[in-house]
């Protein structure tokens, strides 16, 4: 059976024909020989391996056979209409890069001799970016091995956008090195991260470009497709998905390398850190088909699409239903901790005596989210306003008593309280713990336990028995996750080579407040990396993101500060912003926005509206319904088909959508009380995450991006 080796630009294909060439495919993946397929070889073509093959009576594929590795294999450069297609196969020839190795097309083009030279005067020097961030044409050619007319439009590219129009010219490792040049990586930078290595002279033999398909870099291109099922998800993701199968050399590096302890791999919205973590455990998976690997993060929705995810890559992986099963268990950290409780049954005794310092049975239910301010109302304290609030007590709670286990008011007294920034002398110590014990008496009365004391008594629950349900532990939004849910993810598999693999991104913390897993017996010293291109949002929504942080001071797990300097693949419109006088006119305004987006002809379910709040999103909907839109308010479901989804922007979190009208909306009088109620530490804190909640906001978009924000 012939091998596929799918071309991205073969990925991109009209809805009209996608069915057409799924057919012509499978046959060929099957049998190259097959009726119908008419296969053939076409005269004085540029390369001697072209061929095509008839997808229908209008449509014809082009492809180059490669014979090697004992078979025979086709590299699928594109479909066209039938002749558009004899005149593609006639002038490209598929060869080794000299310089760096990497499989590249050719187009062998006729070109009229130039007519006599006719002096002109000489035009005055325009400044130029490459060469003012110091490439020179010989980086490009000799070093980085770009095809010299490429090179040479490089160098004259006036700023970053004309850069990156060419680079979406030429997809694959060429596009790729452009994009990274007009950030400003030098050349050696460039090679090393994309693994280039000069070929021999004169390796075009089939064997030699079998190999240059097989390195790193090919893979931003060129796909090996192993059966039937994975050729049809490629083919009906298209470009949509594309970047989910043909991922960068960086990317592939941190999917299959091993490391000896916790890794932590932090990068911008968009640059593929959920992918790395859903191939990454597929890998693991498929080397080890008795391991038990979780795949966890902060939500259930979030991990409802990584588990969805997953499934798309290759439904033949295993996702268990139950902790400690091989295969991929896929959850949210607090469904994981109420798992490790279900399985504990009647024997978390000792885990609540260690955590809270009582023994009693462990509770399913969770404590209601109103008993921080119901604790507050009905009991007595000298504490100010700034302390006795249910962000303070809430994370005074989560940070130093249910990480120490302390159990009482002499252990909260001596207790050390790092990275709280608010300090506390005896008297408040005493006024906080009386809060904190009324809170623990109400919630033994109604038998409940809230979330990070769930997550801190199953961490406990654990380690004391000694035996870990899991083998490897892929963790998404890391930034995210409270001390508990940290040291439940240590309790969760032993010390050792592959334990915790963490994605996360500083400037994404929408939740809870700063954490440092190192503080929990997680240390990443040394292990950590950082992706810096982002495949989802075009470089214009990708700098309105970042223009949204810019004044922040943001903090990795590490208590580094966080870089930045992302780059996109990708351009777009710049994106609008319209500035409007009252609630009427800001409903008017979105629903203008969205009739324009579908009447233009898009899907209803890529275009979103994400709004500040639940109260909004139900707004919303009424205008678009009102205005003839079929939407929906989106909750803990999956966006539905074939309607618009109204979503808060908490619940866009993990999403993408090829058009976002994000609603900013101004501040609720209750939410501006309650930010002034705040210490100013945790005042700060509350408004950094509103930063970054705007940020998540406008990543959502992969094409378009409307902003509709009150004056």
């Amino acid at each position: 059976m012939p091998t596929i080796i799918m071309g991205k630009l073969a990925s991109k294909l009209d809805g009209s024909i996608r069915g057409k060439a799924m057919a012509f495919l499978q046959k060929l993946g099957t049998d190259d020989t097959a009726n119908g397929l008419h296969v053939e070889p076409i005269q004085q073509s540029a390369d001697p391996r072209v061929r095509t093959g008839r997808v229908d009576d209008s449509w014809r594929a082009v492809m180059f056979r490669l014979d090697g590795d004992g078979e025979t294999h086709y590299v699928i450069h594109g479909i066209w209409p039938h002749d558009d297609a004899i005149a593609v196969a006639q002038r490209v020839r598929l060869k080794v890069n000299p310089i760096n190795g990497l499989p590249q097309i050719e187009e062998a083009i006729a070109t009229p001799a130039p007519p006599a030279a006719v002096p002109t005067p000489a035009a005055p020097a325009v400044a130029t970016l490459l060469p003012s961030l110091g490439h020179r044409r010989d980086d490009l050619v000799a070093t980085l091995g770009i095809p010299e007319a490429i090179a040479d439009e490089a160098m004259q590219a006036a700023d970053e956008d004309a850069v990156l129009a060419l680079a979406e010219r030429h997809v694959g490792w060429v596009g790729s090195i452009l994009v990274d040049l007009a950030a400003g990586d030098p050349a050696e930078a460039i090679a090393e991260r994309m693994q280039l290595a000069k070929a021999a002279p004169d390796r075009d033999a089939d064997a030699d470009v079998l190999e240059s398909l097989k390195r790193p870099a090919a893979g931003l291109q060129y796909a090996f497709i192993e059966d039937q099922e994975e050729l049809r998800r490629v083919i009906e993701r298209g470009d949509f998905g594309a970047w989910r199968i043909f991922l960068h050399p960086e990317q592939r590096r941190y999917v299959e390398r091993r490391y000896n302890g916790p890794f932590r791999l932090s990068g911008g919205a968009g640059t593929g850190k959920t992918v790395v973590l859903i191939h990454r455990a597929r890998g693991l998976a498929r080397q080890h088909p008795d391991r038990r690997i979780v795949l966890t993060t902060f939500t259930t929705n979030l991990a409802d699409a990584i588990g969805d995810g997953l499934t798309q890559l290759d439904p033949r992986i295993s996702q268990t239903k139950t902790l400690g099963q091989p295969g991929v268990y896929v959850a949210g950290v607090d469904a994981l901790a109420a798992a490790v409780l279900r399985d504990a049954g009647a024997g978390l005794a000792a885990a609540m005596q260690d955590v809270l310092g009582v023994e009693r049975a462990a509770p399913l239910a969770r404590t209601a989210n109103t008993r921080w301010r119901e604790t507050i109302e009905s009991t007595g304290t000298t504490l100010p306003t700034q302390l006795a609030n249910e962000t303070f007590l809430a994370n005074e709670y989560a940070h130093v008593v249910l990480p120490h286990k302390i159990h009482d008011e002499a252990g909260y007294l001596r207790a050390r309280r790092p990275g709280r920034g608010v300090a506390l002398d005896r008297a408040k110590r005493a006024a906080v713990w009386a809060l904190i014990a009324a809170y623990r008496a109400q919630s033994r009365i109604d038998g409940s336990l809230d979330f990070t004391e769930a997550a801190a008594v199953a961490a406990a629950h654990l380690a004391q028995q000694g035996e870990r349900p899991a083998d490897h532990v892929l963790v998404d939004e890391g930034q995210d996750l409270s001390p508990s849910h940290w040291q439940l993810l240590r309790a969760l598999v032993a010390e050792g080579a592959d334990d915790l693999f963490i994605a996360e991104d500083s400037h994404q913390r929408i939740y809870g407040t700063r954490v440092v897993p190192g503080r929990y017996g997680i240390s990443i010293v040394g292990r950590s990396q950082r992706l810096t291109l982002n495949y989802r949002t075009t470089a214009q929504n990708l700098r309105y993101g970042m223009s949204l942080l810019e004044g922040g001071e943001y903090v990795d797990l590490e208590e580094e500060p966080e870089a930045t300097g992302y780059r996109s693949a990708r351009r777009g419109p710049a994106p609008t912003v319209q500035a409007v006088d009252s609630l009427t006119d800001e409903l008017q305004a979105v629903a203008g926005h969205v009739r324009a987006v579908v009447d233009r002809g898009a899907e209803p379910d890529t275009v979103a509206v994400l709004v500040p709040d639940r109260f909004h999103r139900d707004r919303v909907v009424t205008a678009l319904t009102e205005h003839g839109v079929d939407a929906r308010a989106v909750d803990r479901d999956r966006p539905p088909p074939g309607r618009v989804p109204v979503l808060t922007m908490h619940r866009a979190k993990g999403t993408e959508f090829s058009t976002v009208i994000l609603v900013v909306g101004k501040p609720s009088t209750n939410e501006l009380s309650r930010l002034e109620m705040l210490d100013s530490t945790e005042r700060a804190d509350a408004e950094l995450r509103a930063r970054s909640l705007r940020y998540v906001a406008a990543t959502r978009a992969r094409d378009e991006l409307v902003v509709v924000t009150r004056r």
